[in-house]
């Protein structure tokens, strides 16, 4: 049987496929760092203020909210759904004041906003490069 619709399908290159592995890499980041709150909230680790009860009220908020919007973001990214990057741009932004602009409540954590710049960077180099290819192929 002849399947005509089968030809017009274009196959994915390899910015494509450079691209979905990098939004699934960084779903996996984005789920590391969601358990990573979740083990906070219930109090799996046994450090200082690693309990929901026993947290300021600004650790609380920003546990909670971190808690739900990275694994959030990972489902997002993982299924290369649109919303996803844009949800973890909330993640990364909420951490980079909390952790850039409040060290003082938060402390100074600087890989974790070059680990977010980076991911940022290299997104906006993917989508560049999309531009590019789109406006090549239009001329």
């Amino acid at each position: 049987m002849n399947e005509p619709a089968a030809h017009l399908v274009p196959r994915p290159g390899t910015l494509d496929i450079a691209f979905d592995w990098f939004l699934r890499l960084t779903a996996a980041g984005c789920m590391y760092l969601g358990l990573l709150y979740w083990v906070r909230l219930i109090g799996l680790y046994d450090g200082t203020l690693w309990r929901f009860d026993i947290m300021p009220l600004h650790w609380q908020i920003a546990a909670v909210t971190l808690a739900v919007l990275f694994p959030f973001a990972a489902v997002g990214l993982w299924l290369l759904a649109s919303w996803g990057p844009v949800i973890w741009f909330l993640c990364a932004a909420i951490e980079a004041v909390m952790h850039g602009g409040f060290p003082a409540l938060f402390g100074r954590k600087p890989e974790i906003l070059a680990m977010h710049a980076a991911v940022a960077i290299i997104y906006a180099g993917f989508r560049l490069a999309f531009y590019i290819r789109k406006r090549r192929a239009a001329s």
